[in-house]
């Protein structure tokens, strides 16, 4: 029986909350391995986050939260041991609760993007990348690229200081790679990533011109909602290898079950 008084919780924290997916995916890989444990969307206004942070880690029976936007920066200060994935893009997305006490954080967002290509058999070692958006995703993405050993990385953004911020970070952490902020222009690349929100609408435009594609290049959109966004469409039309994010997602998500281990208490009962 799932959801009993003696449950393990789990918590998604972002605001608004109502567009996430983790909950549902989860409490389903909860019913379906028949442990008793839950996910519940958690939210809160962002001036509110100490107070509620507060609340939630006066919880014993929780064991660990799924972070998303705004709360991805916030968050890591909360963490008193972090994987370097976190603590270089100074960003969160999941946090657990160690046994000794206190928080441990990670960051899986570059993760899942570097084995969704492993997994659709697309290397990236000594590969030309364009990465469009230098947000909280991009910014995992960027430094994964640069450490599974693209030998060159372009980073655009809407924000051109924050794209240069975040190229000088990457090539401070990873020397060997050569990174530069830049135009959103896939010309000459051989692999583009979306990681902006740009797409999600039916009327938005496309985040790099198309017109630079090339048969057998790699195009990423980390969206997932639609499915098939228009630039992936027009990638497809024009030859290219189209990625969609929901691989990115599955591979994020058993991370997050590794990282949590979630059968914890039912194997060791």
């Amino acid at each position: 029986m799932r959801g009993t008084g003696k449950a393990d919780v789990f918590a998604m924290l972002a605001h608004p909350v109502g567009h996430a997916k983790s909950p549902g995916a989860f409490n389903e890989l909860f019913e379906a391995r028949g442990l008793d444990s839950l996910m519940v969307p958690v939210t809160c206004t962002p001036d509110r986050l100490d107070d509620l942070w507060a609340g939630l880690d006066a919880m014993s029976n929780l064991r660990g939260v799924i972070v998303s936007i705004p709360y991805k920066g916030r968050l890591l200060e909360k963490a008193v041991k972090a994987h370097p994935r976190a603590s270089r893009v100074g960003a969160v997305n999941v946090l657990r609760r160690l046994p000794s006490g206190g928080w441990e954080a990670d960051n899986f967002d570059g993760y899942g993007f570097v084995m969704a290509m492993k997994n659709a058999g697309h290397p990236m070692v000594g590969k030309r990348a364009l990465l469009v958006g230098a947000g909280g995703g991009g910014s995992s993405i960027a430094h994964c690229l640069a450490e599974e050993g693209v030998a060159e990385l372009t980073i655009a953004d809407v924000d051109p200081a924050r794209a240069a911020a975040l190229a000088e970070a990457v090539g401070a952490n990873f020397p060997s790679c050569k990174v530069r902020a830049g135009a959103a222009d896939p010309a000459g690349m051989d692999i583009a990533v979306n990681a902006t929100p740009v797409g999600m609408k039916p009327d938005d435009p496309l985040p790099m011109p198309v017109e630079g594609f090339r048969p057998g290049m790699v195009i990423f959109d980390i969206i997932m909602e639609p499915s098939e966004t228009r630039l992936l469409r027009e990638a497809r039309a024009r030859g290219c290898h189209a990625q969609a994010g929901r691989p990115m997602m599955d591979c994020q998500m058993q991370a997050w079950v590794d990282f949590f281990d979630v059968d914890r208490r039912h194997r060791d009962a």
